[in-house]
Order: structure tokens, then sequence, then C-alpha cells
């Protein structure tokens, strides 16, 4: 059972996966777009007790975006959720049987195409088919586009439980009318916007930036191996799906797209801005990484000041957006 013609080039999974669905609709719209109007960006920094190394994250919880971007756009969205493996299993291929391909939440530890073996429980692909042993799916340019894992991994990776992770998740997404796309836009901009400049706790939005500036000083004393944590951490800013520049380097290009659809000096500004936002995360993350390999305590004070800055940055970005 394979559903032809189903294909989408994206660097993070989710938009991937919503792309995947949509242009098999009949909607075709950029990766950039998508993440937009899911009101993506955000920031969080989080440090707990049970954590091996403090988390940075650049966008809102896994799926957020999906029921967002669907709202936005006025889709129908129709989602499942079992803790029953032979009744997950039963959800999709009823959709593929039907002929819609399958958004899928799930741990990618357990994908056979994944090499680096870590758990990380929001991770989305498009499943467009099935064979006796493999499922077909669609997933990111970095893994491999068109990829396939067999049925029994499919099944563990979406019976995983642990952080981030969901209840045997699919869905599928069918658009409807033709989407007021100027609309869309302005509601997403300005809600993301007022989202990122009132955070209900410290480490979220603008006030996250500027805890993990006060924070990051402190990470070569925070790991108890820090020539593995640190590097890592500084990939994947740039290249764990992110887009570059914890996906600020995507919410760039989406304000680029949006100014030629809506016509609003605002929002030309908030795009120059992320413009020189942008460059400044990677550089973040090349001092994160060298303190990592050097142990030299001065890459995290560069990394801290130019994260103090991005806090200040970000919040007049997001002041000027949040009155388009």
């Amino acid at each position: 059972m394979i559903i032809e013609n189903v294909s989408y080039t994206g660097q993070h999974c989710e938009t991937t996966t919503l792309g995947a669905l949509l242009r098999h609709g009949g909607l075709d719209l950029s990766e950039p777009m998508l993440f937009g109007l899911g009101e993506g960006l955000g920031f969080v920094y989080w440090d707990a007790k049970n954590l091996d190394f403090p988390f940075l994250g650049g966008r809102v919880k896994p799926f957020a975006l999906t029921r967002t971007a669907a709202d936005r756009l006025g889709l129908a969205l129709h989602v499942h959720e079992t803790a029953s493996p032979r009744k997950a299993w039963q959800n999709v291929a009823d959709a593929l049987a039907a002929g819609h391909p399958v958004g899928l939440q799930l741990d990618c530890y357990h994908l056979d195409y994944f090499t680096t073996k870590v758990h990380f429980g929001g991770h989305f692909v498009a499943m467009h088919g099935y064979d006796d042993t493999h499922a077909h799916l669609i997933d990111t340019a970095q893994q491999g586009g068109k990829v396939t894992t067999t049925l029994k991994s499919l099944e563990q990776a979406r019976n995983e439980r642990g952080p981030m992770t969901a209840r045997n998740l699919s869905y599928t997404v069918t658009p409807t009318t033709p989407p007021d796309l100027a609309t869309a836009i302005r509601t997403a901009v300005t809600a993301n916007a007022r989202a990122f400049l009132n955070p209900p706790i410290a480490n979220l939005g603008h006030r996250g930036i500027a805890k993990a500036a006060h924070q990051v000083t402190r990470w070569l004393d925070r790991s108890s191996d820090p020539a593995r944590d640190l590097p890592l951490a500084a990939t994947l800013m740039e290249r764990g799906g992110t887009g570059g520049s914890l996906f600020r380097a995507l919410y760039r290009d989406f304000l680029a797209e949006s100014a030629t659809i809506v016509d609003a000096d605002d929002l030309r500004l908030g795009h120059r801005l992320y413009a020189e936002i942008a460059p400044l995360w990677t550089e973040v993350s090349h001092h994160i990484a060298a303190a990592g390999e050097t142990r030299d305590p001065n890459h995290l004070a560069h990394a801290a000041t130019l994260l103090a800055d991005l806090a200040d940055r970000e919040r007049h970005a997001m002041q000027v957006l949040a009155d388009l």
C-alpha cells in the first residue's frame, strides 16, 4: 500500500511533515511560511537535576505548530492518540487506505535510518505507505528525504515513553477552502510576538534568552564531559533540524516572504531585524562549541555577551511585530 507523489524537502521535521501532507492535498506552501503560520518561534532555557546538560530550544512545543497552522489556514485536522499499538497501526492503515498520507510523532531513536542514536520523542515524519516489512516515510533532507524503516522499529518509535513523547500520535490534514494568507500572516505574526514578549515563566521567550546569558558562563563546570556536551549543544542549535541559527533563519525567511504578501512597514522592519539576529545565534553556537573543545571560559563569556544582546534585539523585534 503506497500512495504515490508524496514529497517535500525541508529542514525541520514538523514543518517537513506538514508540508508533505498539505502538498498532497493540493496546498503547496514553503517551509518558512508553514513555520511562521504555526507561530513556531520561541525560546526555552531548561535545566534540571535529571538532565545531563542544559537544553536550549528555539521553538514551541511539539505539535503546537501543526495545530496552530491548521487553525490559521482553516485546515481540517484529524488527530488520533491511543495507548494500544494495535489500534495505533489501524488508525494509520485506515488513513492510508483512504488515500491520505499520515503525520506521525515518534521517538527517532528507533528509526533504522538514523545514524545518531539519541532519544528524542518530539520527532515527526509523514508516512505514505508500507509493504510487508517496511514503512515508507518522508523525513527531513538531512535524514534522507524519502526513507524506509522496518514496521517493528516504527512501532517501537511510536510507542516510546519519555520526555516530549506522544501516545502513538497520528494525524491527517486536509485543505478545505483556499486560505486568506494575508490575514493568516497578520494573525500569526502578532500572536507569536505577543507570546514571546509575555512568557509565563523566566525560562521562556526573551526572558529565557537573558537567563541563558547569565547561566552559560557556568557550563564548563556544569558538564561532566565538556568536550562532548558543549559541542553537542552547539550542533543541535545549528544542525538539529532548526534550519540554522536556532530557527531564526527560518523565521527571517518567513518574514521576508510575508512582506511580499502583506504591505506593512512593521513587517519589513521585523524582517531586517531578524536578518541581523540570525547570524548572531550562529556566532553563539560557535563560541559554545569552541569552549567545549578548548576548555577556554572566554568563549562562554563571549557567548554570554551575545545572548544578552540577543535578548534585547529579539524583544525589540517582537515589539515591532506585535503592532502589525
